[in-house]
């Protein structure tokens, strides 16, 4: 009869040891996975499958690509994608440029200077969108509106613009106020990462004559490319699904120059209560959110 030796005794109660420490682990997470299935993965889930039924209030029948095949010949549907995809490739480059340069800036001011900017450029993230809407339904007011008046009173214009009910201008005003409630936290975000940069090499490219474009493009640089990654990829998703300004300040309209697919999906689903109709708008929601992240991955990955 054979007999383990120390080593393999040693082995075989580590292998226990760590199979119990995994059981525990799991226990631990057992409540946060509860939720996560129930009110992530299965609402997805049933969201995948009623979009190939017409479900609406009265009827639950099944229609297969019915409802796709119907978002192909919907022009306002398209309308809404084309509106939401300026959104994006608007904002998304621009918050990126614009939070990373004001970054690069706060980061050399004293610590008192410091905060004092992260807290003002974060504050419309902290107010919500409804006090922010509220300020910005002023400034662009075609009757008592800040704007109007300034512009008027710089000579650019002699009368006044309804910038929100003319087509022209209402999703660039959009696109004015998702600006500034989206440069906050990456300016927070980008501040930390430009503290984690090697100091050292920063100095030992200085004193090798490197110019500062030149220390920030190979030494900076490359320290903040996962902090860029993740500003690229969380503005790209809001701005997907821009939906509390344009249902608070226009509601889609002048004539649905503002409408985004998210506005569209909660209109269809909650006012015409087409659901599954409403759900196959999310599924390629869903999809193009993933094509522009994967995108962004694939651009933005470094190798080791």
């Amino acid at each position: 009869m054979s007999t383990l030796s120390r080593d393999d005794r040693l082995f075989a109660r580590s292998r226990a040891l760590q199979r119990q420490q995994t059981k525990v682990s799991y226990l631990f997470l057992l409540p946060a996975l509860l939720f996560f299935f129930a009110f992530v993965i299965f609402p997805m889930g049933m969201g995948i499958y009623t979009s190939f039924f017409n479900y609406t209030m009265g009827s639950f029948d099944f229609i297969g690509f019915g409802n796709y095949a119907e978002l192909m010949r919907d022009a306002t549907f398209g309308r809404s994608v084309v509106n939401t995809l300026i959104i994006v490739v608007a904002s998304v480059p621009l918050v990126g440029v614009f939070s990373l340069w004001v970054a690069t800036l706060i980061y050399k001011m004293p610590v008192f200077s410091r905060s004092f900017y992260r807290g003002v450029f974060y504050l419309p993230v902290v107010m919500g969108s409804v006090p922010v809407v509220v300020v910005w339904k002023w400034v662009f007011n075609k009757y008592y509106g800040i704007l109007n008046w300034l512009l008027k009173g710089l000579g650019v214009i002699n009368t006044s613009i309804n910038w929100l009910g003319d087509a022209r201008y209402a999703i660039w005003c959009v696109l004015a106020i998702l600006f500034t409630t989206s440069i906050g936290q990456p300016i927070v975000l980008y501040v930390a990462s430009l503290g984690n940069v090697d100091h050292s090499q920063i100095e030992a490219s200085e004193v090798d004559g490197a110019s500062k474009w030149q220390t920030f493009l190979h030494v900076k640089w490359p320290s903040l490319l996962p902090t860029t990654l993740y500003v690229l990829v969380i503005t790209t998703i809001n701005s997907f699904q821009c939906f509390a300004l344009i249902q608070l300040l226009t509601r889609g309209g002048p004539n649905g120059s503002t409408s985004t697919v998210m506005y569209y999906l909660y209109d269809t689903a909650f006012k015409l209560y087409r659901y599954g109709y409403a759900n196959a708008m999310g599924v390629i929601l869903a999809i193009l959110i993933a094509l522009f992240s994967a995108l962004q991955f694939r651009i933005m990955r470094t190798d080791d």
